[in-house]
């Protein structure tokens, strides 16, 4: 059994899980600016929260994972400190809309209808104030954090946290979300009905 004292994985999840308040219907999130803070309002629950271990994700100081959720991007709403937003990559699947001043990614919106996950956005919880987002359930992209500087020797360590985390460590997404897209392409292609 590999040695977990001491492995931090995202300050949200450090010191256990917190979980969703049934009804629970959004809240608001801000970037970590002192004085104008961008302000972005999500007006439902979101889904499939987990931490993140790709290097395109935003992760606060010290934390290995990031952590991210889904909504409908219907939702999502800037409600203060649009002119300070910008596009991180504009090429990428995910548009991650960053503070200038601060850097913090406030969500990322998928332009493309033709992608799986057209419609959702994501969302960092961790930028709200308000208890009762929905859980995180896994973790997405684990082998990914070595690509980020984290040592190989410790990812034994790592995983063995975030089973004790209740996290399952998986090198893609969780199996349903896996699922959800493959379903999507083999409709897409005819191999299911559509």
């Amino acid at each position: 059994m590999s040695d977990t004292s001491g492995v931090k994985i995202h300050p949200a999840v450090d010191n256990g899980i917190k979980p969703a308040t049934p009804g629970f219907a959004g809240g608001e999130l801000h970037c970590k600016c002192t004085s104008n803070p961008v302000r972005v309002a999500v007006k439902s629950q979101t889904a499939h929260n987990h931490v993140c271990g790709c290097t395109k994700c935003w992760k606060p100081d010290g934390a290995v994972f990031s952590q991210i959720a889904v909504v409908g991007r219907d939702s999502v709403e800037v409600i203060s400190g649009a002119e300070k937003l910008e596009i991180v990559n504009a090429d990428a699947p995910i548009q991650r809309y960053r503070c200038k001043d601060c850097g913090v990614h406030m969500y990322g919106r998928i332009e493309n209808t033709g992608h799986p996950f057209y419609g959702l956005d994501f969302v960092h919880t961790e930028l709200s104030d308000q208890g009762g987002w929905s859980a995180p359930e896994f973790a997405a992209f684990v082998s990914s954090i070595i690509e980020s500087g984290v040592d190989p020797s410790r990812m034994a360590g790592i995983r063995a946290r975030l089973k004790e985390l209740g996290l399952e460590p998986y090198d893609a997404l969780s199996p349903p979300l896996m699922d959800a897209i493959a379903t999507h392409i083999a409709k897409k292609s005819g191999a299911l009905p559509a």
